[in-house]
């Protein structure tokens, strides 16, 4: 069963949602305060947490803050709670690295579908689509979730891996910002095309000195990289 830790100061929230989220098979508990919510974070109980999900007005720090905080040491999927219509809160939520966001006040059922698509985006074993892919200075294994830039494991949240493994799987494609919405996400989702900005600018950074996201104008985004054969097959093509 899931288990999911909701980090707000609401004492009124997490009951109720508690019993919600139970209906779907899926533990919530809830951390009044942000230390209290990392302290559990970095000794979880057994199985660890799934996702978290965090408000934006905290005390001690805010949402953002923390969010920061967990990010340094965890891929974990976050999902924030922000103001309602307000832009920015979700802009820099996304810029910091969470897989999601909701506005407040929300439907339960919403909250519930969000951290679900979260979940099955980490469920690869279910239907990972191919094998590992290998460019020049770069690999991309989608059932181990793992991206290698120079030999070197790429530190990158769920959003992140889904987004370089979509444009690695057709190089050379250009994917409309509604294309990457509705592949990352899922059409039930609500996301404004801004959000593919972000996250590509994120996955720039961590992909550099590898210069491999076209931006193509008024179209979107494809890899320019050429794909190599595995190692395997250029051995056997070789001999």
């Amino acid at each position: 069963m899931p288990r999911i830790l909701l980090i707000d100061d609401d004492t009124g929230l997490g009951p109720p949602l508690a019993a919600y989220f139970a209906r779907f098979e899926m533990q919530l508990e809830q951390a009044l305060r942000p230390s209290e919510g990392l302290a559990r974070l970095a000794h979880p109980p057994a199985g660890g947490y799934d996702a978290a999900i965090l408000d934006v007005m905290l005390p001690e720090m805010d949402g953002f803050a923390l969010c920061r905080e967990i990010r340094k040491t965890s891929d974990l999927p976050i999902l924030m709670l922000t103001a309602r219509g307000d832009v920015m809160d979700r802009v820099v939520g996304l810029e910091l690295g969470a897989d999601d966001y909701l506005p407040k006040p929300f439907e339960p059922r919403e909250l519930v579908a969000r951290v679900q698509t979260v979940l099955r985006r980490r469920q690869p074993a279910r239907a990972p689509q191919g094998g590992p892919l290998h460019f020049d200075g770069l690999q991309i294994d989608p059932v181990t979730r793992l991206a290698q830039r120079a030999g070197q494991p790429l530190d990158l949240t769920s959003t992140e891996f889904d987004l370089l493994h979509l444009l690695a799987r057709e190089p050379g494609k250009v994917f409309s910002r509604d294309d990457i919405l509705n592949q990352l996400r899922g059409h039930e989702a609500e996301l404004y095309t801004r959000a593919v900005d972000i996250v590509v600018s994120r996955l720039r950074k961590k992909l550099e000195p590898l210069d491999c996201i076209k931006t193509v104008r008024n179209a979107g985004y494809s890899l320019g990289l050429a794909p190599l054969l595995p190692p395997h097959h250029a051995q056997a093509h070789h001999a």
